[in-house]
């Protein structure tokens, strides 16, 4: 039988967990572990929602989806099997997640993944193993992992060595230089995203170009949406009158694009930020897309899970990210993110790579704000 954790690990699971990237970096999760059950849940936090950017509270699934991915990281990290479960209480959709930490996983056969419809990650439950009213089966096989280095690895032994970028990685909203991520650092991300149940597919012409304008068109749309507007803005922080435990601080806003091509968010939105620089960005950013066959809930924390290996796994190869999400945001032009060839999968996140900053680490909350202790 597992002890239960004693509380400087448990503190220490969280602080990784609550060290992913979450829209607006609202941070919208809540921890409760419970010592009995040595399980770790994972809860939606409604009042950290973004109605108006996200009322259907899909990039908030995909931000817990990041927080999970880092749970399970730093667990096999400490020595812990983490068993984990995606909405584990189909009557209660904030609970997202359960994580029985000590236990160790039983790997099902391939061959019955395949007659369920589809495999899960190592060590991954839905509520459907328990219950036939649970989240759907992955659509796509595990790929095999590897070391950052090269060599194949086991899942835990992969999951483990990406744990220093937990601390490593964070957002640029900072020019790249024009060097190409190079093709065996490209296939890597592509399997780690696979290994999570999602397609991760780098952006090439004339995909590239529409994508391209597609993000120009959603930033404009915000700018001419005042509840939008309203909402970014509540989410920023001015660090010269506050010390801030969330959303974006103004360091972190980078610098404006003196072509008005960037495609990152520009977080100063319709007003100014006195002194802030203006510099070229990159002519032709790298952009991958993150999609999943289904568009469900467990589909998005799936992307999340994906999308944080793929970060996770950039940083160690010396990649810096952002994001651009603006074109998600608005339905009719999420639909035309999707393959021009293929014209299959969901899109869940628009990634720019490159070199260049790795940009400033972004607050979080304490772990007593989002922790809950249980017997």
């Amino acid at each position: 039988m597992p002890r239960s954790l004693d509380d400087a690990t448990l503190t220490g699971l969280v602080a990784d967990a609550t060290a992913a990237p979450s829209m607006h970096n609202a941070q919208p999760w809540q921890f409760r572990y419970t010592r009995a059950g040595h399980t770790l849940t994972l809860l939606a936090d409604l009042d950290r929602a973004l109605p108006e950017e996200d009322p259907a509270t899909r990039a908030l699934h995909v931000g817990c989806g990041a927080a999970l991915l880092n749970l399970r990281v730093s667990a096999v990290h400490h020595g812990l099997e983490a068993v984990t479960t995606l909405l584990p209480e189909p009557s209660a959709p904030a609970v997202l997640a359960s994580v029985r930490l000590g236990v160790r996983a039983v790997a099902r056969p391939a061959h019955e993944n395949e007659a369920r419809g589809g495999s899960k990650a190592q060590g991954e439950a839905t509520a459907e193993d328990e219950a036939p009213t649970g989240g759907e089966a992955r659509g796509e096989g595990e790929a095999p992992t590897e070391a950052p280095t090269g060599g194949a690895l086991t899942e835990n032994e992969a999951l483990a060595a990406l744990h220093p970028a937990i601390e490593q990685r964070h957002t640029s909203r900072y020019p790249f230089d024009d060097a190409l991520v190079p093709e065996d650092v490209r296939a890597l991300l592509v399997a780690a995203a696979r290994a999570e149940g999602a397609d991760f597919s780098f952006l090439a012409s004339p995909h590239l170009e529409t994508v391209l304008g597609l993000i120009r068109d959603a930033e404009g749309y915000d700018r001419g949406d005042p509840g939008r507007e309203a909402e970014q803005h509540h989410w920023t922080r001015d660090t010269k009158t506050e010390a801030p435990v969330d959303g974006i601080p103004d360091y972190a806003f980078g610098p404006r694009d003196a072509h008005e091509q960037a495609t990152t968010r520009d977080f100063v939105g319709t007003g100014a930020l006195p002194g802030r620089a203006r510099v070229p960005f990159e002519k032709r950013p790298q952009l991958a897309l993150l999609t999943t066959s289904s568009d469900h809930s467990v589909d998005w924390l799936r992307a999340g899970q994906a999308l944080e290996r793929v970060l996770l796994l950039a940083t160690l190869h010396g990649v810096s990210t952002s994001f651009s999400t603006q074109p998600i945001e608005w339905p009719d032009l999420r639909w035309v993110l999707r393959d021009p060839v293929f014209g299959s999968g969901h899109a869940q996140m628009i990634i720019r790579l490159g070199y260049g900053p790795t940009g400033p680490r972004t607050p979080r909350r304490p772990t007593n704000q989002v922790l809950t202790i249980e017997p």
